[in-house]
């Protein structure tokens, strides 16, 4: 009987010590686990990636990544404050700010990868600074309920804005504001003979052309679902994405790619400068960039990817075809150029244009 009690005693002991020991195991394993942060969009951008994009990337390196999650502006205003000592690992910001973001010195490049090779040359910024992550570009939207009632063909370019017809039927974002505005006014000015430095056709032109058909120049795209639905709105500058998500809400829009060109647009991701985990974060960062990770957030949350090899699933291949035609023509613009520009062309367009 004492021998039995003995041996049960020591059994037990031995599960106790065990499970002492895998508790011991566990909490190292927990200690070791480092965290990334990244800072990018909130919302459906945010869900698409932690949901469905990190997660093998956690599992694989034993690593936790927190979104730090703002528009491009308040990601940016975050990695400025602790430019010194940052609290980010990663950022995603709108192309034209990323490039903001390497005139400050906040991003270190992206170290030579077989993956870059597999992006479109337009998702490579500069220097290997940055690389897009998500491209897409702005062509023109439009209200086919309206087209439809009143037998119009579907707009074929940037100079149909202009079209008499339109009248009052054109609905412009502010490019004091708004990329997609901006976008716009930038392909006109240089149909009308300007580039990126020099914008004085587009602004000698808009009051004599596009000007007379706006009926109201908007902050952002937020009230523009409500203006084709009550049919304000018949024809705007937009992207394919944006077209995508007001057609899932039964809102009677198209997307038209314009025969000079729609702009890209793309989201780029750079690996921030002087942070504490600079290998990992190299790692992450080339990891967004592979045909694997870009498929997820296709599939997942609509993102067109850069990696030119990505295999869409059934129900995105057509969209997916359909962006790689998009592509052909798409332009590039110089942002180094419309950032040195922007404050005198922000405050001109506020003066001759939305005044």
């Amino acid at each position: 009987m004492h021998k039995k009690q003995g041996a049960q005693r020591l059994n037990k002991g031995k599960r106790l010590l065990g499970g002492a020991m895998l508790a011991l195991l566990s909490a190292g394993a927990m200690a070791q686990q480092k965290t990334l942060y990244v800072g990018m969009n909130g919302g459906d951008m945010e869900r698409a990636f932690t949901q469905h994009v990190f997660p093998d990337f956690e599992k694989a390196n034993n690593v936790k990544i927190v979104v730090v999650p703002g528009t491009s502006t308040d990601v940016l205003a975050k990695a400025q404050a602790y430019k010194d000592n940052p609290q980010m690992h990663v950022m995603f910001l709108d192309d034209g700010i990323m490039a903001r973001a390497i005139s400050m010195g906040l991003c270190e490049q992206l170290n030579d990868d077989p993956v870059l090779k597999e992006l479109y040359p337009t998702a490579l910024m500069k220097d290997r600074m940055a690389a897009g992550i998500d491209i897409g570009m702005t062509g023109i939207g439009y209200n086919t309920r309206l087209f439809q009632k009143n037998g119009w063909t579907p707009p074929t370019s940037w100079l149909d804005l202009a079209d008499p017809k339109y009248k009052g039927k054109v609905v412009f974002q502010s490019a004091s504001g708004s990329t997609f505005g901006l976008h716009g006014f930038l392909m006109f000015n240089r149909i009308e003979g300007g580039n990126d430095q020099n914008y004085e056709p587009g602004f000698k032109k808009w009051p004599s052309t596009i000007g007379p058909n706006v009926l109201e120049y908007i902050p952002n795209s937020a009230k523009l679902a409500e203006m084709i639905q009550s049919d304000e709105a018949a024809i705007f500058p937009l992207t394919p994405t944006a077209i995508a998500r007001l057609k899932k809400r039964d809102i009677p829009v198209e997307y038209a790619q314009p025969k000079e060109g729609s702009v890209i647009l793309m989201v780029g991701e750079c690996v921030i400068a002087k942070n504490s985990e600079p290998e990992l974060a190299q790692k992450l960062a080339l990891y967004l960039l592979s045909a694997k990770a870009q498929a997820k957030a296709l599939e997942m949350g609509g993102h067109f990817p850069s990696n030119k090899n990505v295999q869409a699933p059934a129900d995105n291949a057509e969209s997916l075809k359909r962006f790689q035609g998009y592509m052909a023509n798409a332009k590039i613009l110089d942002w180094d150029q419309i950032n040195a520009a922007r404050p005198a062309f922000n405050a001109r367009w506020n003066r001759t244009v939305e005044r």
